[in-house]
């Protein structure tokens, strides 16, 4: 059973975002188990009932704020490679960070490289800003993940704190929509 879809379907020129159903959990298995993909995560690749977890915790995070992650396909194999949104982790690093949107992606490594990250993430800032008057979104990126550091530079993050997450050096970013 697929199950309702939660959510607004983005789309961009080579990427499809949607909320996600019960139907993806393989997909999102295969995205959370690759170990390159989750390299500088503080729980690294995970299991089938961990990818379940996640999936869920995606799932609910759109029936209680009204905003979450999508599952990103792309457009001309519709094949889901990953996932871009907005999430509020709730994890504990100050006022200045929890409650606000914090970005997300992840994609599967065999897509990396194609600037999917970047597509994918901005199509879900302009729906929050443009749909919930989101002022500030922020992320956390591992101080070593040089990808994920430019994507964030080209979405238009800027540091404005370093910290340490779960046991790795951490830089949080803020991003101000553009008015």
């Amino acid at each position: 059973m697929a199950g309702k879809e939660l959510g607004p379907g983005l789309e961009t020129r080579r990427l499809i975002l949607r909320t996600y159903t019960a139907d993806d959990h393989d997909c999102v298995h295969r995205l959370a188990s690759d170990p390159e993909t989750f390299r500088f995560s503080h729980h690294g690749p995970l299991g089938p009932e961990e990818s379940w977890a996640m999936l869920l915790r995606h799932v609910g995070h759109w029936s209680l704020r009204g905003w979450g992650v999508f599952g990103v396909e792309e457009k001309e194999t519709k094949a889901l490679v990953g996932q871009a949104g907005l999430n509020d982790f709730r994890r504990r690093l100050g006022p200045d960070f929890d409650g606000v949107p914090e970005i997300t992606w992840s994609f599967e490594s065999k897509v990396h490289g194609r600037g999917y990250a970047t597509e994918a993430a901005q199509a879900a800032l302009d729906w929050i800003e443009r749909t919930h008057g989101a002022a500030r979104t922020v992320c956390l990126i591992h101080q070593d993940n040089e990808a994920s550091l430019r994507v964030a530079d080209k979405l238009g993050y800027r540091e404005f704190r370093r910290c340490d997450y779960r046991g790795y050096p951490a830089i949080l970013f803020e991003r101000l929509a553009k008015r």
